[in-house]
Formats: structure tokens, C-alpha cells, sequence
């Protein structure tokens, strides 16, 4: 059977089955021109790769349990590899809930400001003119940082 055959059973892309020969996941005959033919069961392996995809896993770890499809067999090993990488998917799916969760406070705040979360709602920005006398212009308020007390304002008398 010619890539293309394959491909549309197994419903993937030719691109997908050259990926899964490089990854040394199916393994194709040549023939004498080079063009690759698959045997028919290379429909259903190619599906079972694609499973193994969907549960997350990565290519290396699918060719280790590729030889137990292979001989019919688990193994331990096999077994140990399989909860290793629900172990893996657990962990980041816990750290993307978390993730989530800072998320959903980062919107909260954007959504209900408080003054512990936005300095801006801590002090008015008239808050340092606040002190000067009623009717005094700019120049008479009192600078929010001391060092600067002694710096004129632009446009004012020197």
C-alpha cells in the first residue's frame, strides 16, 4: 500500500506518516525507486500511534512500548513507563490549574481594584496638592518628595 493509501485510512497526513518513520515509529518497505509501501496492518498501527498521542505521550516513550504492541506482551517496564507519564501529565495539570488560578486573580483585580492591589486607588494623584492653602497656584503645593523641595517648577519664578 502507497503512503497516501495509508494515510487517508488511518485519516492523517502523509507529512504525519513520514514524521512517525523518522521517529522510527513504522517502518515502511522501499522499492526499488524509493517510493515507500506499507503493509495493510499499517493502517491500525498508525491509529494506535495516534492514541498514544492523544494520552499525551511523546515519541521516544512510544517507540519503548512499541516492541510490547509488537510481541502481544506488557511488561513491567512497559507498565512503569505508562504511570511515569500519567504521573508527568498529573503534575502539569496541576500546574496549569494553578497557573488558572493566579489568572483568575490577576482578572479580579483588573476587574474590582482595591488599594492593596492598585497604587494608583492608594493615593489621588492630587494627594500632594492637597496641603497647599485654597487659592494657592501649582507652585505653592508642597512637593510629594522632599529632596525636591528645592527645584523650581517649570514655568514658575526662580
Amino acid at each position: 500500500m502507497r503512503i497516501g493509501e495509508v494515510a487517508r485510512r488511518a485519516g492523517v497526513s502523509t507529512r504525519a506518516l513520514r514524521y512517525y518513520e523518522e521517529q522510527g515509529l513504522l517502518r515502511p518497505e522501499r522499492t526499488p525507486s524509493g517510493q515507500r509501501t506499507y503493509p495493510a496492518s499499517a493502517v491500525e498501527r498508525v491509529r494506535l500511534i495516534q492514541q498514544f498521542f492523544t494520552a499525551g505521550l511523546p515519541s521516544r516513550v512510544i517507540q519503548e512500548l512499541l516492541p510490547c504492541v509488537d510481541s502481544g506482551r506488557g511488561s513491567a517496564e512497559a507498565l512503569q513507563i505508562l504511570a511515569t507519564e500519567r504521573d508527568r501529565i498529573t503534575a502539569a495539570m496541576a500546574d496549569l490549574a494553578a497557573a488558572r488560578e493566579a489568572l483568575d486573580r490577576v482578572i479580579d483585580s483588573a476587574t474590582h481594584p482595591t488599594p492593596e492591589h492598585c497604587p494608583a486607588l492608594r493615593e489621588p494623584a492630587w494627594a500632594p496638592y492637597a496641603s497647599a492653602p485654597a487659592g494657592a497656584g501649582l507652585a505653592d503645593a508642597a512637593p510629594a518628595d522632599p529632596a525636591l523641595a528645592d527645584v523650581p517648577l517649570v514655568g514658575s519664578p526662580a
